[in-house]
């Protein structure tokens, strides 16, 4: 499937057109994965390219200074290359490291956090710790499908966006996910596509875990005979059927026997956690259980000790915290997480935790949060935590445990830390999402007045 560039065009100022194909000799690799080189003395980055190499790529962002372009032929091919395992790789926005060894991409990883904490905050940790790997492959236990029709065609798309593109890259296989999900994935289109309600779809999300599932949004109301489908589906691959329309409540259509709600475990903590679709949960479970036993290790929270949980979620860190005998408060900003977070502790027979619902991109208003904790843990967007840090490093909080889905915000917030007398005392990244260019990082920092064991200043 060849991607439409449209015609070539030239913004203000930039030194090529979109949709131009430009050719490139790559010396080195960025941090996201992408091949450098140089065009006409323009720095340029090349999606899909490996040092060594010589490719002719398609302009898909130009500047005065900087050129971005996706991979069109390659010329001369490194040795490093690597065959992808997907055969949508070449044009899917989802898997773009697909070309790089494994081991090359945790390393990228980890040059992308040493990079942005130098660059945004000027500071290294004391300590670096191994990075926490998991399968290279079928490790995704969710994922979220587009669902379009196609009026030219009179067919309707079922897969993901493209990268640099709106337009839907149709698949029928996804080597990511875990295999039950990929299995699924072979047989989906093609059963959307019988659906007479099939012009009328919005969006399919398949769930891993205890009871796997299959979400499908519809704009316009499904008929018996489309739901029968669609419950054949369900059963030929033992996953349940969750309905979601535009105007009615989530409604669930069940197998004889099956759960009757979303579920995960974390086994080595013998904890049980529910959700509902929407809800925020780890795509990868390997690498969920071991961030959790590293944040568990690392924070080493005593029991009686007061511990606070920010962007708590369902209680993944809350609840394997207060197991431990830590006396626990979990803050989050949708309230419905927070009641699923209660839940979950009252199923889990855990009673030091309690569950608040705020805004935590403001500073704390409620007065039951106005205590004294001896440690904090937070899991934030993307966007990371600026006004929050501020916030935990004014109370005075000893230990803080970040962990980060984007580096370069938790450089930022680092930084903000290391101004408040914290040392930033051991980081890592952990491979949550292989072969693409999400890098997840863990980091704890450490006030100059907390004092060790022997009640001496560790500063």
């Amino acid at each position: 499937m060849k991607r439409s560039y449209g015609r070539a065009r030239r913004t203000t100022d930039a030194p090529a057109a979109i949709g131009q194909r430009i050719e490139v000799v790559l010396d080195r690799l960025s941090h996201d994965g992408r091949g450098i080189g140089r065009w006409q003395g323009r720095t340029t980055f090349v999606e899909g390219g490996l040092p060594g190499e010589r490719v002719t790529g398609r302009v898909i962002r130009a500047r005065s200074k900087l050129i971005e372009a996706r991979i069109d032929k390659l010329l001369e091919s490194s040795p490093e290359r690597q065959a992808p395992r997907c055969r949508h790789a070449d044009i899917c926005g989802g898997c773009t490291l697909q070309h790089i060894a494994h081991h090359t991409q945790i390393e990228l990883k980890q040059q992308a956090l040493v990079q942005q904490l130098q660059h945004f905050a000027g500071i290294t940790p004391e300590r670096w710790m191994p990075p926490l790997r998991g399968p290279a492959y079928g490790y995704r236990q969710r994922t979220r499908l587009s669902v379009r029709w196609d009026q030219r065609t009179g067919r309707l798309q079922t897969g993901y966006r493209q990268s640099a593109s709106n337009e839907l890259v149709e698949i029928n296989e996804c080597p990511i996910l875990i295999p039950a999900l990929e299995a699924l994935v072979k047989e989906l289109p093609n059963a959307l596509q019988q659906l007479k309600a099939c012009t009328g779809l919005g969006h399919v999300e398949l769930i891993g875990g205890e009871a796997p599932a299959m979400v499908v949004r519809h704009i316009r109301p499904l008929d018996e005979q489309d739901v029968a489908l669609l419950e054949q589906l369900a059963s030929r691959h033992n996953i349940d059927l969750w309905l979601q329309g535009e105007t009615e409540a989530m409604r669930f259509s069940r197998q004889e026997g099956a759960p009757s709600e979303l579920a995960y475990r974390l086994d080595e903590q013998d904890l049980r956690f529910t959700f509902a679709p929407g809800d925020f949960t780890q795509v990868n479970a390997v690498m969920n259980q071991q961030m959790v036993n590293q944040a568990m290790d690392w924070l080493d929270a005593k029991p009686g000790q007061k511990v606070l949980d920010l962007f708590c979620g369902v209680g993944n860190f809350s609840l394997p915290l207060a197991k431990r005998g830590a006396e626990v408060t979990g803050v989050e900003g949708d309230a419905r997480m927070v009641e699923r977070a209660t839940v979950n502790a009252q199923n889990n027979h855990l009673n030091a935790v309690h569950f608040y619902q705020a805004d935590l991109s403001k500073p704390f208003t409620n007065e039951t949060l106005d205590q004294q904790y001896q440690a904090a843990l937070l899991d934030p967007p993307r966007d990371g935590a600026e006004t929050l840090v501020a916030a935990l490093a004014e109370r005075g909080i000893g230990r803080i445990l970040y962990v980060s889905c984007n580096p370069a915000t938790l450089a930022r917030d680092a930084g903000i830390l290391a101004s408040k007398g914290y040392r930033l005392v051991q980081a890592g990244v952990m491979d949550m999402f292989p072969q693409t260019a999400h890098v997840e990082a863990m980091a704890l920092f450490v006030s100059g007045k907390e004092k060790n064991q022997n009640g001496t200043s560790q500063s």
